[in-house]
């Protein structure tokens, strides 16, 4: 079952169900996609449609910092939830420990020795975490395996 499909079906579930705050969530994403694929002028692949998934996960956890500094308990909340709902379509997590084995592997494959090549290593890695794992804990675990 695509992505869309997946949406189209938790949209029609979250509607029976009169899940207000989770079908706002469930159109926002498939708004975000479908202008994607408008942008595109072409189907979204599924590395495409992680791309997407991510950036809408990106942009909450960005908000959420930011409420959460200006202590906007209301809008904070709203978040979570949206996050929670948007993080049902990404795909499994990578733990933290499979996270580093593969940090670990990366560097080993590019020969990389200092934090000046950390660029090739993060170039390398990103693109097999893709949609698993967050950017800036890959990032944070290559400098600390790098240093």
């Amino acid at each position: 079952m695509s992505l869309l499909e997946r949406l189209n079906n938790d949209m029609k579930q979250a509607m029976k169900n009169k899940e207000k705050d989770k079908l706002s969530v469930i159109r926002m994403v498939k708004a975000s996609l479908q202008n994607e694929a408008i942008k595109l002028g072409t189907e979204l692949t599924e590395d495409a449609e992680l791309t997407v998934l991510s950036r809408e996960v990106k942009q909450r956890k960005d908000s959420l910092h930011e409420f959460d500094k200006a202590g906007r308990e209301d809008l904070v909340e709203k978040l979570r939830t949206e996050l929670t709902v948007v993080e049902l379509y990404l795909p499994k997590q990578l733990s933290e420990e499979e996270l580093s084995e593969i940090v670990t592997e990366t560097i080993s494959e590019v020969g990389a020795k200092s934090k000046a090549e950390m660029g090739k290593v993060m170039a390398a890695i990103m693109p097999k975490v893709k949609g698993k794992a967050d950017g800036s804990l890959v990032n944070k675990l290559v400098q600390q395996h790098l240093s």
